[in-house]
């Protein structure tokens, strides 16, 4: 189970990325050009927009690298940054697979108390 955390915890940081590049770099954009917000739309909070761009894959991948040692740590930074991106990105088909694969490593990475290893997290 911490492996495929780790896995899923890593892929969800990269796809977190690709997202997270795309809406800071927006939110600077029609923060430059006022004609591209009012042709497209603004974002409601673009301050936590660019925080979680940053910090959902960051704490995605690390959550992910800590999965193995560190089950307990790692799963709730894959929890963490699933809610991070649900919260400012909301659940669409941009946002779909990160969400679903840091929750799931979450969830896989918290479940892995015992089989792995003799020392349990709890």
């Amino acid at each position: 189970m911490r492996n495929a955390a780790l896995v899923l915890g890593i892929i969800a940081g990269l796809l977190a990325m690709i997202v997270g590049f795309f809406s800071f770099g927006y939110t600077e954009l029609t923060g430059r050009f006022e004609e591209v917000g009012e042709t497209f739309g603004l974002f409601d909070d673009p301050q936590t927009i660019r925080i979680v761009s940053l910090l959902a894959p960051v704490l995605a991948i690390a959550g992910g690298a800590m999965a193995r040692a560190r089950a307990l740590w790692g799963g709730i930074l894959l929890l963490l940054s699933a809610a991070g991106m649900y919260h400012a990105f909301g659940f669409n088909v941009f946002t779909m697979f990160p969400i679903a694969f840091a929750g799931l490593g979450g969830l896989l990475a918290l479940a892995a108390g015992k089989p792995d290893e003799p020392k349990a997290h709890f």
